[in-house]
């Protein structure tokens, strides 16, 4: 039998510990990030880095996140609050991130860690660390659903989404199905994460500088773009707008990533060595290795 819809009444909160309380959304996120981090390790010991510029990485990215995405909500989204409410700015944990701002930051502390830390490029960082991200993107979506926040419009589709736990989707369409947005975002993000985890490790595409991230860029914005469609607006000024904050905000992405694809292409291809052991690890630990070239 085909449902018609499926009421979605999932608790936000798995776990209650007294005063305190482990969310869904939280735990989404520090998976996320523990599994991103184990996956750029074993990019970085593929290439022969030093293993202490993993943690290095881990906490600019972390930090980035939290404050990029804080600020990018607070000036993208709702300046005209905040401006009256400064002390609200910090209160992250009152909900309010935007992912454009959490980009944007990011894009800003890799070029602070290659400066301080690697002295390499910065295009050699994004390579490897978009891999990651993609799959911790995928991470926080589900979290959202799990949130019952940031779903769509109405739909007859039979996975249509009834969010009963959501104050909006009772103000706004009790009774009707909506898009689990979160989900096809969650997919899309997903998707991109197995073609990049192929291209680095199947096709040796981190030979062409740029290449990696520019696929990221142009596939997560582009995803982004069409999926906000049939998504509802985040603040009210959106609802009369034919082009919503979030579509806007991803078409420089959109079109810096086809640059960079551009430009990587163009680009005579690098032959790495891929010795298999971080540079500060013990010689006898492990045989040195050259990854076959594709």
């Amino acid at each position: 039998m085909i449902l018609d819809y499926i009421v979605w009444n999932a608790d936000p909160i798995l776990i209650h510990l007294g005063p305190l309380q482990i969310r869904w959304y939280g735990l989404m996120f520090a998976i996320g990030f523990w599994i991103g981090t184990n996956l750029v390790a074993k990019m970085f010991r593929h290439e022969g880095a030093p293993e202490k510029w993993v943690g290095i990485l881990l906490v600019w990215v972390v930090g980035a996140t939290i404050i990029g995405a804080r600020l990018g909500h607070v000036f993208f989204y709702e300046w005209d609050y905040y401006s009256q409410h400064p002390e609200k700015i910090i209160a992250f944990w009152e909900g309010g991130l935007a992912s454009h701002g959490g980009t944007i930051a990011i894009v800003i502390a890799v070029f602070l860690y290659s400066w301080i830390t690697t002295k390499k490029s910065p295009m050699w960082t994004f390579d490897r660390l978009v891999i990651a991200i993609a799959l911790v993107g995928a991470m926080i979506r589900i979290g959202n659903l799990m949130n019952s926040e940031i779903y769509g419009h109405a739909t007859t589709l039979p996975w249509g989404f009834m969010f009963v736990r959501s104050r909006e989707w009772h103000e706004f369409y009790e009774g009707v199905a909506c898009h689990p947005t979160q989900i096809y975002e969650a997919l899309a993000y997903l998707a991109l994460f197995a073609v990049l985890m192929w291209m680095y490790w199947k096709k040796n595409l981190e030979e062409r500088p740029g290449l990696i991230f520019g696929v990221f860029f142009t596939w997560l914005f582009t995803a982004r773009f069409l999926i906000e469609f049939v998504k509802n607006p985040q603040v009210e000024f959106e609802r009369d707008m034919a082009l919503n904050m979030g579509q806007l905000l991803s078409v420089p992405f959109i079109l810096a990533g086809i640059v960079m694809i551009i430009v990587a292409m163009i680009r005579p291809r690098q032959h790495l060595e891929f010795p298999n052991r971080f540079a500060d690890e013990p010689q006898s630990s492990q045989k040195s290795k050259v990854k076959s070239q594709k």
